[in-house]
């Protein structure tokens, strides 16, 4: 699904958080949206999976609106925040089993493949476990679970990579979202470490001030600004 974002903004408590963003991601594409704290990361986030509205200008998902009331469309997105909402109180099991009937992807044979899915992030034998009894990066685990078996056009990621979970669960995050725009899917994630972004992404979205400062990739940054890490320090001599 090609993400197109045309001129939005928005703003927290009478300040800008983000300032006349505008950009596209294609099928197929893996984003890192990098910034420092307060760069308009999450925000971002937010505003493309419509948790947020943008005071003015408008998302389309494949010349679509994404607007709040479209629940068809809103199926088609999956935002995992970097503190997974869950349903509190109840087990690993049945939050999958409520997200999968939200996101109508409760086939079947989604049990097998929940089943499957929780025994290589090492997490089967909690299957039955209230999930405000697991750790954070157990209930990360729970909600990566969900995303998969919805299986979403578009995913969305909050600072997937300090979620807390384990190598396993970091290598299976991976191979996942790898295998997600491998058949099509658009993936945004965001993170604050250049070390992460620069391997895996397709290109890199550098948010400095609540603006977009780059939509490029790596090797483009590399070339046009020295690297990633060289960019970002140079915006921290910036006024925002």
């Amino acid at each position: 699904m090609k993400i197109d974002v045309r001129h939005i903004s928005h703003r927290y408590k009478k300040e800008d958080v983000l300032d006349d963003v505008t950009f596209t991601a294609g099928p197929g594409e893996i984003v890192a949206v990098i910034g420092l704290n307060g760069a308009g990361k999450t925000t971002l986030l937010r505003c493309l999976s419509t948790v947020a509205v943008p005071r003015q200008g408008e998302i389309l998902c494949d010349g679509r609106p994404l607007v709040r009331s479209d629940i068809a469309l809103r199926r088609r997105v999956f935002f995992l925040p970097d503190t997974p909402q869950l349903f509190a109180g109840r087990t690993v099991v049945q939050n999958l089993a409520a997200i999968t009937r939200i996101y109508r992807a409760d086939t079947p044979e989604a049990p097998r493949r929940a089943i499957e899915i929780l025994r290589e992030l090492d997490l089967l034998a909690r299957a039955n476990t209230p999930v405000h009894e697991l750790s954070r990066g157990q209930q990360y685990k729970t909600a990566l679970t969900a995303a998969v078996l919805a299986d979403p056009d578009v995913w969305l990621l909050d600072e997937p990579f300090a979620s807390g979970m384990d190598p396993l669960g970091y290598a299976f995050l991976r191979g996942r979202l790898r295998d997600a725009a491998a058949r099509g899917r658009t993936v945004l994630y965001t993170t604050q470490l250049p070390e992460v972004a620069e391997p895996f992404s397709d290109r890199v979205a550098v948010l400095h001030g609540a603006r977009l400062r780059a939509l490029e990739t790596v090797a483009d940054i590399r070339s046009r600004h020295g690297g990633l890490e060289a960019f970002l320090q140079s915006l921290r001599g910036e006024r925002p």
